[in-house]
């Protein structure tokens, strides 16, 4: 069979034009919509996506401030920062870049985000606001897959789905998605005894484990739809999936490729959550 190429380019500026548009009606009513972007880490690949972010917020209208706190930050001094912007009106919205200084827990330092600036959806009581089906910023990994997933027109009422992992960013919030839209949802991680057993019988496969190549051909039943959500670095440094895509390919119906699929409408839907936020702010 044919393996339909799921790719998120054409979603992602269908986002990316609404959120310019009521970017520039915020800008001509007083001020443009903000984001901080608060970094305490060396890593490379952190700065590239930074980068990446500050770019895409210039091009629709966000101004986009980096906060570089060092990657000896203690957690009160990321605390303090993020306590700073949460009460400052002129900042809408608020991301902090992972990974962070060895020793500072995520869950701690993240509770400090104000739940209307939270726009990555990573702080407690954001996560607890989805579980408890309640408005809030979601993280938008977790969110592209549904969009992406609808975008596409596959149905997700009454499916069932399997998706592989299960971090406060992508994996756990992604089964609370789901089971909004009604799909029965497995959660299958590290622990899973027999990972194929709990793939199989999915009607969508969502790799989401930052393990290259985890999900293979074998784990997926015959017509399934399967979404990457992988983004790991090759050994010749390009960007591969959690997915071994050849071995997929003419088995699986629908296939997101890496590069090119979740990630262009992760970063549009961020961009929207800062749109709206500001929005809220301005109401």
């Amino acid at each position: 069979m044919d393996t339909a190429s799921l790719t998120g380019k054409e979603l992602a500026a269908a986002i990316n034009a609404d959120s310019k548009e009521r970017a520039a009606a915020l800008t001509a009513a007083g001020t443009a919509p903000t984001l901080a972007l608060v970094v305490a880490n060396d890593d490379p690949a952190s700065a590239w996506y930074v980068n990446s972010l500050r770019k895409a917020a210039e091009r629709l209208g966000i101004a986009c401030e980096r906060i570089d706190l060092g990657a000896d930050a203690s957690a009160e001094t990321i605390r303090a920062e993020l306590d700073a912007r949460s009460a400052d009106p002129a900042t809408d919205a608020i991301m902090l870049q992972t990974p962070l200084p060895a020793g500072v827990d995520l869950d701690d330092v993240s509770s400090a985000i104000a739940a209307s600036k939270d726009v990555d959806g990573v702080s407690p009581l954001s996560l607890g606001l989805l579980a408890s089906g309640l408005p809030g910023f979601v993280p938008a990994t977790s969110e592209a897959v549904v969009e992406l997933l609808k975008h596409h027109g596959i149905a997700l009422p009454g499916r069932l789905v399997t998706v592989v992992g299960r971090s406060n960013i992508v994996g756990k919030p992604l089964a609370q998605l789901l089971l909004a839209e009604n799909a029965t949802v497995t959660v299958a991680h590290s622990r899973t005894a027999d990972l194929a057993a709990v793939t199989t019988p999915a009607d969508i496969v969502v790799a989401a484990a930052g393990r290259i190549g985890l999900v293979t051909g074998k784990h997926i039943g015959e017509g399934a739809v399967v979404i990457d959500v992988g983004t790991n670095e090759a050994a010749d440094g390009g960007i591969v999936g959690d997915v071994e895509a050849a071995s997929v390919l003419g088995k699986a119906t629908a296939l997101s490729p890496v590069p090119g699929g979740v990630g262009p409408v992760t970063t549009a839907l961020l961009m929207r959550h800062v749109v709206v936020a500001a929005e809220n702010a301005r109401a």
